[in-house]
């Protein structure tokens, strides 16, 4: 009995304790240096193109909730960046994971 609850304990903090965004992009000095996750093409060409006019060094994570997509940047990003990348992120590409109320 001791041992599922110990399973049980270990799985709740696995969930609950690890980062797990659905799409992360990291920028250093105005180039993408690593992505993770299924960037769809049109996206990234625009991260880059976006990093190449203004360098901004920074992490952008893309999470899925039940809603849609949610984005969270890095604070080093600046507002007027965010804003751009937010403007051109495929909200259509992501699907949510549960059922909208009409």
């Amino acid at each position: 009995m001791l041992y599922v609850i110990a399973a049980a304990a270990v799985l709740i903090l696995w969930l609950v304790a690890f980062d797990r965004p659905a799409l992360k992009l990291v920028f250093k000095d105005g180039l993408l240096d690593k992505s993770k996750g299924n960037v769809p093409h049109a996206f990234g060409q625009n991260c880059k193109e976006i990093a190449r006019k203004t360098p901004f060094s920074g992490t952008v994570k893309v999470y899925m909730t039940r809603s849609g997509a949610k984005m969270t940047f890095s604070k080093s990003i600046p507002h007027k960046i965010q804003q751009r990348i937010r403007n051109v992120f495929p909200h259509q590409g992501f699907r949510s994971n549960g059922k909208k109320r009409a």
